[in-house]
C-alpha cells in the first residue's frame, strides 16, 4: 500500500503551485495575476510568488499582464508518455479504425495554441509532415483543433483565437478568426469537426470529442485521409461513424477512473 503522508510531510507551498499550473493549463490563452490568485483561492501576493517562481524555471512565460504555460512542460508529459502511457489502452480502438479505413488515426490534446499528439496510429500514405507523439500543429486549421476548441465558452474562445498567430498554410487555409470561430460553433452543435485541406493539400481530417467524466472534452480523436480517397460526404458517411465508435469505448475508461 502507498504511504500516506503526514501533515509534518506535506508540502503546502508545492501544492499550491501544482494548483496554480492546473489551472493555467485549462486556460491555454493565460490569466492575469488577479485571475489566477481568484481561481486558486490565493492572496495577489502568494499567486504573484508562484507565478514568478514558474516563470524563473521556465514553466511559465508572461506577457504584459498575463501568465501562461510554456512548452517545457510538455518535456515532462512526453518522458511520461514515452513510459506508460495512459494511451496505450486507446491504440487498439484506433488502430480498428485505422485498419478498417486504410488511413491514419490520431490522439491529441490542447495546449497553448497547439494541439499535440498523444497517441497515433500511421497509416501508409506520405505526409508532408511527419507526425508522432509529442508532434505540435496549430489548433485553428486542424479537426482536434477545432473540436477542443468546442469546449471553450464564446470569450475564452475568443481570447484564444486573439492570442493565435494566424496564417495560410495552403490556399484553403481560413484564416479570418470570426469565420474559424464559426466552423468551431458548429463543431460544438455537430459534434465533429472536418478540415478539407486547410493543413495540408490533399488532406482531409475528421475528429470527434473525447470527454472526462464531468463531461469535458479531454480530448480529441481523429482520421486523416488523402483527399483522392474519400470526399467531404464520404468522410462524413464512411469514417465519422467508426470514430465515433471508437471515441464511446475510449470515454469509457476515462468513466471509470
Amino acid at each position: 500500500m502507498p504511504e500516506v503522508p503526514s501533515m509534518r510531510d506535506h508540502v503546502g507551498s508545492l501544492e499550491k503551485g501544482l494548483g496554480v499550473i492546473e489551472i493555467l493549463a485549462t486556460h491555454p490563452a493565460g490569466l492575469t495575476l488577479t485571475e489566477t490568485a481568484e481561481r486558486a483561492g490565493l492572496t495577489r501576493a502568494g499567486a504573484r510568488r508562484l507565478l514568478l517562481t514558474l516563470v524563473a524555471a521556465g514553466y511559465a512565460g508572461q506577457n504584459g499582464r498575463v501568465f501562461a504555460l510554456t512548452p517545457k512542460l510538455l518535456s515532462l508529459s512526453r518522458m511520461w508518455l514515452e513510459g506508460t502511457s495512459l494511451w496505450s489502452f486507446a491504440e487498439p480502438f484506433m488502430r480498428a479504425v485505422a485498419t478498417e479505413m486504410n488511413e491514419s488515426c490520431s490522439a491529441a490534446v490542447l495546449s497553448g495554441h497547439d494541439v499535440v499528439y498523444v497517441a497515433r496510429i500511421p497509416g501508409a500514405r506520405i505526409m508532408r509532415v511527419a507526425l508522432q507523439v509529442g508532434t505540435r500543429l496549430p489548433a485553428y486549421c486542424t479537426s482536434m483543433g477545432r473540436v477542443l476548441m468546442s469546449g471553450m465558452t464564446q470569450e475564452q474562445l475568443a481570447d484564444f483565437l486573439g492570442g493565435a498567430v494566424i496564417e495560410p498554410n495552403t490556399p484553403k487555409t481560413i484564416t479570418d478568426r470570426h469565420e474559424i470561430a464559426r466552423k468551431v460553433r458548429q463543431a460544438a452543435e455537430q459534434g465533429f469537426a472536418l478540415v478539407d485541406e486547410e493543413l495540408e493539400i490533399g488532406l482531409r481530417s475528421i475528429a470527434v470529442p473525447i470527454r472526462d467524466r464531468q463531461g469535458a472534452i479531454a480530448a480529441a480523436i481523429n482520421v486523416s485521409a488523402q483527399s483522392a480517397r474519400f470526399s467531404v460526404a464520404e468522410m462524413e458517411t464512411a469514417v465519422l461513424p467508426p470514430l465515433k465508435r471508437a471515441a464511446e469505448k475510449i470515454e469509457g475508461f476515462f468513466t471509470v477512473q
